[in-house]
């Protein structure tokens, strides 16, 4: 981003758009979480009485405060309006701090056959 000279401030700083900060800034240089989260899987905070949010960055403490009723990882990072790779890896920082609950989806292969799942609507269509 070039600075206005009209415009006083840091080049940081776009006044239309905010403070611009680079996603590697916000982890840290680190690109890749202590622990991987799916897409779908769903992550839950403590609550927010249980949770000392003055030594966390404010990206950590947005992920908590929405993340108070189960959300999917994908949802979340829209919600908090980062880039998903970054919220993996605050993710990862929370989980390993115990401040957040991760939930995988059921793998396809434990969920009931086509064949059973056919049976129960033909037997519900025989009522």
């Amino acid at each position: 981003m070039v600075a206005d000279p009209r415009t006083p401030g840091p080049d940081w700083l776009d006044m239309e758009a905010g403070p611009v900060v680079r996603p590697y800034t916000v982890t840290g240089g680190r690109v890749r979480p202590a622990t991987g989260f799916d897409l779908v899987a769903f992550v839950v905070a403590a609550p927010l009485d249980r949770v000392d949010l003055a030594p966390l960055q404010p990206e950590h403490r947005a992920i908590i405060e929405v993340a108070q009723r189960p959300v999917a990882v994908a949802e979340l990072a829209a919600r908090v309006d980062l880039a998903l790779g970054v919220v993996r890896v605050l993710l990862g920082d929370l989980l390993t701090a115990g401040l957040v609950a991760s939930y995988e989806p059921q793998p396809a292969a434990s969920l009931p056959d086509n064949d059973i799942l056919q049976a129960v609507v033909n037997g519900l269509r025989a009522l």
